[in-house]
């Protein structure tokens, strides 16, 4: 048997969940003949069909089967053998793997530019997304989560930010429909919505339940979307008070009349009980907080 070659392992794997070689290359940042390169390399070493290939992609094979489902323990473990490395030297190099909701990513970014300037030898990876990645899979160093206080034993959970949220509509809106004075004028306007993966908020689901589905002629499940149909006029509906106070032409909706009072979320940065005495995540932490003051303002 060739000796086998983990970055083969690794992109294996990627065009399993992808399902193409053109889907996987665009994750990789290669060519795609460079991926065809890595799976025959891999085919060739274990002497076995891993994938099925055919006009509209790549199909796992039985084998394939079992390599990606044993794949992400193995891939978990050697990040998890790495941190443990890392932590040991408490150098600021490598890397620092971070993930946090979709909406706020981009307010992380002057954090990561200052921590940057002082660690120029860490590299940071930002996954943005809405799944909560489980601290001990080790796919990533931190998380900066919105919502309640994380629960998770394994995790160290520290507060980063308090944000307020509240309705609003632009101005233009309000010149041709005016507001809802009282709760059963809401369903003369036209609300701008997050979709049901955002429905278990209190502070969604209070009007929510208050909407036939025709006020709702706008949904997303990003709230960037809801803020920039606001902003367009489309109609009312959630926005940060931080954004707002940017656009003066912005009216916010008396809620007291309708629902119970704004929301205030908060934002926590969290990682494994395992990288406690590691120096870049606890040095980011302090240029989160620093970098971060004015969400709370």
């Amino acid at each position: 048997m060739q000796k086998l070659n983990w970055d083969d392992f690794r992109v294996a794997h990627i065009v399993a969940k992808a399902g193409s070689l053109a889907k996987a290359a665009a994750l990789l940042q290669c060519n795609h003949t460079t991926v065809l390169r890595h799976i025959n390399r891999l085919e060739e070493a274990l002497n076995v069909k891993l994938f099925i290939r055919h006009q509209r992609g790549y199909k796992l094979t039985d084998a394939g089967v079992i390599m990606s489902e044993v794949l992400p323990e193995i891939d978990s473990q050697f990040l998890s053998l790495e941190d443990k490395l890392q932590s040991i030297q408490q150098d600021f190099s490598g890397k620092i793997r971070i993930t946090t909701v979709t909406s706020y990513s981009a307010l992380l970014a002057p954090a990561l530019q200052a921590f940057r300037r002082k660690y120029p030898k860490v590299r940071v990876e930002l996954l943005a997304t809405d799944e909560v990645i489980p601290a001990q899979s080790g796919a990533v160093h931190v998380a900066l989560r919105a919502g309640p206080k994380p629960q998770d034993p394994d995790i160290i959970v520290r507060h980063v930010a308090s944000i307020t949220m509240a309705y609003y509509a632009s101005q233009s809106y309000v010149d041709e429909f005016g507001l809802p004075n009282d709760a059963s004028q809401m369903n003369e306007h036209q609300w701008l919505m997050p979709d049901k993966s955002k429905h278990h908020i209190p502070f969604i689901n209070e009007v929510i339940k208050r909407l036939c589905n025709d006020s709702v002629v706008y949904s997303s499940n990003q709230f960037l979307d809801i803020q920039s149909a606001v902003l367009c006029g489309m109609g009312i509906g959630p926005v940060s008070e931080l954004e707002a106070s940017k656009h003066k032409h912005l009216v916010k909706l008396n809620s007291s009349d309708l629902f119970a009072t704004d929301f205030v979320g908060s934002l926590w940065y969290t990682y494994h009980k395992d990288l406690k005495d590691n120096a870049k995540v606890k040095a980011l932490y302090e240029f989160f907080l620093n970098h971060t003051r004015h969400l709370s303002a």
